[in-house]
């Protein structure tokens, strides 16, 4: 009877065994014949998660559309997402769980210090990574200051914030034939006085000239005395890389005082329709990441997925983000590697670099030396009291 109860014991507990095998237990899933993991990390929780859930949604509409069509080389494309909060040291354990899944390839995350501290561990990893919206320099660079020195495996989707500033001297130059400017910024602000170095060095590049930089202090809400010097020049254009309630207060008590060229901004500036009247604003043009309208089919196909219109330029930037990326795992695939493989991980990273022309909604794509993207910026300009998307530039 004992040795029978021992038999019946051993018997039970290696169907016990089998079963949880079966049913896979606590084996993480790998990358298959039939299928290319990939993570997506995002601050869907916490105080910014209307950025994190707006990257999340357009990454994952494009990867819904590309499987409804046969997904990469036959292969669908799973993605394993994981909520960092916003957070950095959430971020770092969230993408340690995503090497346990087995991905191939990283989608995040979305703020920069969450998004710089997974790029420190994907670059020990050559881990391919691509965020769609971290701005700061330190994310593709592991020195700003030293060029020579980048994340050659990490990339992005947004333009940083210099660029802006760049943009809008030739948007000047080219379009508005402007001869001459003046710039008013918030000191102490890395947002704005990053733009208007750009801007005032692309200036001198494109043959304007800069009358006035005029400073102010954040919380300042009388802008006379800088605006009278600007006015006294006449410059035919402004640059006022700022936010847009500043920005509000700035055109109005310009327009008190006699200035009369146009405005420019960057992104900052969304939203001050509510800030200033249209006839103040009446003409002026800012530079953003996405312009609402500027892709109707792309907003319709949000919507009717998620039941609600697009925030802004984050659902579009996660939308290219991931096509960047699955692009770049297509040619990948094109080799024959196997996915997951140090050697398919390589090629992604190659490929990614490699991308010149690439459509995407919010611009045509290809990489700079520091990984960051040469494309256009959608331009906005003030019509009749409404921010108007008139063209990508």
């Amino acid at each position: 009877m004992k040795m029978k109860k021992i038999i019946a014991l051993a018997l039970s507990c290696a169907l016990t065994v089998g079963l949880l095998a079966g049913c896979g237990g606590d084996k993480k899933p790998e990358s298959g014949s039939n299928e290319i993991v990939i993570g997506l990390l995002a601050n869907t929780t916490g105080g910014a998660a209307v950025y994190g859930i707006s990257v999340r949604n357009g990454a994952m509409l494009y990867i819904d559309e590309l499987n409804a069509k046969g997904g990469i080389n036959g292969k669908t494309v799973k993605v394993i997402e994981y909520d960092d909060k916003g957070e950095a040291t959430e971020a770092i354990n969230a993408y340690s769980r995503l090497v346990s899944d087995g991905i191939t390839a990283v989608i995040g995350s979305v703020l920069t210090g969450p998004t710089i501290a997974v790029a420190d561990e994907t670059f020990e990893g050559n881990m391919p990574q691509i965020t769609a919206s971290a701005t700061a320099a330190g994310v593709t660079r592991l020195d700003p200051g030293n060029s020579n020195e980048i994340r050659s495996n990490v990339f992005r989707a947004c333009f940083i914030d210099p660029f802006q500033g760049e943009k809008m001297a030739q948007y000047a130059a080219e379009k508005l034939k402007a001869k001459t400017a003046a710039v008013i910024y918030e000191t102490g602000s890395d947002y704005s006085e990053g733009l208007m170095e750009a801007f005032v060095a692309k200036c001198a590049q494109e043959g304007i000239t800069v009358t006035n930089t005029e400073a102010y202090a954040t919380g300042d809400k009388a802008f006379q005395a800088q605006l009278t010097n600007i006015a006294a020049s006449q410059p035919d254009v402004i640059f006022c890389p700022n936010y847009y309630e500043d920005d509000g207060l700035i055109v109005t008590q310009a327009r008190q005082v006699g200035v009369t060229g146009t405005f420019l901004g960057g992104d900052g500036w969304a939203g001050v329709k509510d800030y200033a009247s249209a006839a103040d604003l009446e003409g002026s043009v800012y530079c953003s990441g996405y312009g609402s309208g500027a892709n109707p089919e792309f907003e319709a196909a949000y919507e009717a997925k998620y039941g609600e219109p697009i925030t802004g330029m984050f659902e579009p930037l996660g939308y290219d983000a991931a096509m960047l990326l699955c692009a770049a795992i297509a040619e990948a695939e094109k080799q024959g590697l196997e996915a997951g493989s140090d050697a398919y991980k390589q090629a992604i990273i190659d490929a990614m670099k490699a991308t010149n022309g690439l459509e995407g909604l919010t611009g045509t794509f290809a990489f700079d030396q520091y990984n960051d993207p040469i494309k256009s910026a959608s331009m906005m300009k003030l019509e009749g009291g409404a921010e108007v998307f008139t063209e990508l530039f």
